[in-house]
């Protein structure tokens, strides 16, 4: 089984935290879903590792810190009766920063707090989301958590 990341990308504009969500292409998994950077780890790649080039592959944005997200998107996948627990990560992108999408997507957002549940529909992704902005918003992000890109 693969192991996999989650990115929640965002920016930090008039001192509102907005986050960058991604629509998937029609022939791809989750195809047509709004949801946040994601990916596999390959094989000798460290998650952090993973998830900064899901970051760099899927947006073609270079984050300016990049952080753990001190919490993972926990669920039960019924195809393989595993409960997956897969890290999530924070990218803090420029508010000059272009998004680039590659072939996964045919769109992409910038949303505010109040427009997560109308766009992100699994439980989990919408707390991290949650979480995410209220460390942002706390200014309670902690050098242990910050990765060195």
């Amino acid at each position: 089984m693969s192991r996999l990341i989650d990115v929640y990308a965002y920016r930090k504009q008039h001192k509102k935290v907005e986050l960058l969500i991604l629509k998937r292409a029609p022939d791809v998994i989750y195809a047509g879903q709004w949801r946040m950077i994601g990916g596999k780890v390959e094989e000798g790649e460290k998650a952090f590792e993973a998830a900064l080039r899901e970051c760099r592959e899927e947006t073609k944005a270079e984050p300016r810190t990049f952080w753990t997200l001190p919490s993972v998107n926990q669920f039960y996948d019924s195809n393989s009766d595993r409960v997956l627990q897969i890290p999530a990560f924070a990218a803090e992108l420029s508010l000059t920063s272009s998004v680039t999408l590659n072939h996964e997507h045919v769109d992409f957002k910038w949303i505010r707090k109040e427009d997560i549940s109308e766009y992100i529909h699994w439980p989990e992704q919408q707390r991290l989301m949650h979480l995410l902005i209220s460390i942002i918003t706390d200014n309670k992000v902690l050098n242990e958590w910050i990765i060195k890109s």
